[in-house]
């Protein structure tokens, strides 16, 4: 098998790219029409360094203490200490789709030549992305602003022979890691510690791998929303595109046609068209407003992230053609705690429908279906509690839905007055996917069976083979049993994703 080679050009990361460094598997490295402007703003640093004016990071402290001017000796271990130093972060290690993001986007920023970065810094970041060599980076520690200070420090301190790394998945000593790799320890040069340190590729990293499995449960969960739609016996007249095309919204009518085409062709829905139903529930029939809704969320925020993830968020900037170094603030996440907030909307709202969704179907007066979905009820309990699971899940999400950049807390002795929190925006995205694969993983267990009390009716061949997958892992629920395992499984496909019928 062929090993996929890609170039990074600075500027030119898109979804499937980041999708690749995520999974991991193939071989990165800088494109050499960028190594010329990264060269150059070595030598500027060099300049700068000589000429012995003050320059912030460079010879001077950091934060409160960037009034401290640093003896040209001392530069290399101001460097070295600065990394030491900041390998401050806590709880258990951050999941390798997101650490090996966070070495593609670092490697990517500090390509763009204004960093003052040597190119062997950046190569070695690649190095280990393509060993799959991983830093263990704790996921706490990080306000989202000034850079993701703790969380690229553990990422950078293996580079210069500390801490440990992930090889095959075992956690080793960074010598260990870093021989794995092909790798020596480096020296980091003026400025390169902080270039390293500072930015946005932890926050960043985060939220890009949860809008990648939001991706694959939104698709899913309009899949088992179109099944249910089905299995309860409701109409498919609130999926026609003309409803949708009065309004206007994007997304909301790319959405009323994925439905349709989950639909289509069922013998289930030729069934009923002469029932005197009039209107269905909300979470049967506005299944396009609010999915939709959230796709337009979905799609706002990755647009967000993909300026992000091919910017530079470091500081200070270093501009070779006029020989400055120039401090801003580029470090700060605003806009990534941003998006993090409107995609954890977007996922408490797919888990919130999907709930109400399979708690229609524990209802016989809404479902016309046996109560919670078993003969023999009041022995069998059936679905009961795998509702109450749902519910629980959801109910969760709203709490961590709350907006996460609202929140600020001053650090380094009121230097950093301001912060986004978008580290936590975009860490807690997780937990809200993995509440809401289980919602709508339930679900899908629910509308399945549901299906089945309709037999010898099949719905649309996209949904028989929709019901088919899940039967390959989960049986029928004949007489209870241990749910656990089902739920589990039905989760597991969720995350997989289930690509839209043509």
């Amino acid at each position: 098998m062929n090993t996929p080679q890609h170039t990074i050009t600075p500027g030119q990361l898109d979804r499937a790219l980041l999708e690749q460094a995520a999974s991991g598997g193939a071989h990165w490295s800088i494109a050499a029409s960028a190594r010329p402007a990264i060269e150059a703003s070595v030598a500027a640093v060099r300049e700068l360094v000589a000429r012995n004016a003050p320059v912030y990071g460079i010879n001077t402290g950091f934060g409160k203490l960037a009034q401290t001017r640093i003896v040209d000796a001392d530069l290399a271990q101001l460097q070295k200490n600065l990394v030491l130093s900041h390998c401050a972060g806590v709880g258990k290690p951050m999941s390798a789709a997101v650490v090996r993001l966070m070495l593609l986007l670092k490697a990517a920023s500090l390509a763009h030549g204004v960093s003052g970065v040597r190119p062997q810094v950046i190569d070695a970041l690649l190095a280990l992305l393509n060993a799959d060599v991983l830093p263990v980076v704790p996921e706490k520690g990080s306000v989202g602003a000034s850079g993701d200070l703790a969380p690229l420090a553990h990422m950078s301190a293996l580079l210069i022979g500390v801490g440990d790394g992930f090889v095959d998945g075992v956690r080793v000593p960074a010598a260990q890691a870093l021989a794995h790799a092909g790798l020596s320890a480096i020296e980091l040069g003026p400025k390169e510690g902080l270039a390293l340190l500072n930015g946005t590729q932890a926050s960043t990293a985060l939220a890009i791998h949860a809008a990648q499995r939001l991706g694959r449960v939104f698709d899913a969960a309009v899949a088992v929303g179109a099944m249910t739609v089905d299995a309860a016996k409701g109409s498919d007249t609130p999926f026609d595109d003309r409803i949708h095309a009065a309004r206007g919204q994007v997304g909301q009518r790319d959405v009323a046609g994925r439905y349709r085409a989950w639909l289509a062709g069922s013998a289930l829905r030729v069934s009923h068209l002469d029932c005197d139903r009039v209107q269905d529930p909300y979470c049967l029939r506005c299944q396009p407003q609010v999915m939709g809704a959230c796709l337009d969320q979905i799609e706002h925020a990755w647009k967000i992230l993909l300026i992000e993830a091919n910017g530079v968020s470091d500081n200070p900037l270093v501009f070779a053609d006029t020989l400055q170094a120039l401090s801003g603030g580029n470090f700060h996440a605003e806009p990534v705690a941003f998006a993090a907030d409107n995609l954890a909307l977007a996922i408490a709202e797919i888990g919130a429908l999907a709930e109400r969704r399979t708690a229609m179907l524990m209802d016989p007066v809404l479902s016309g279906l046996p109560a919670f979905l078993v003969e023999h009820g009041g022995l069998n309990s059936g679905f009961m509690i795998a509702q109450v699971t749902s519910a629980a899940l959801a109910s969760e999400n709203k709490s961590l839905a709350h907006p996460a950049s609202v929140d600020s807390l001053p650090t380094s002795a009121n230097q950093e007055d301001h912060v986004s929190m978008a580290t936590f925006a975009a860490r807690r995205l997780h937990t809200m996917l993995d509440n809401t694969a289980g919602v709508v993983g339930i679900e899908w267990l629910c509308a399945a069976q549901a299906l089945e009390f309709h037999r010898p009716l099949r719905s649309s061949e996209a949904i028989e083979a929709l019901h088919a997958r899940l039967r390959a892992k989960v049986a029928r629920l004949s007489v209870d049993r241990l749910m656990a395992p089902d739920i589990e499984a039905a989760t597991a496909l969720v995350e997989q994703g289930v690509p839209t019928p043509q």
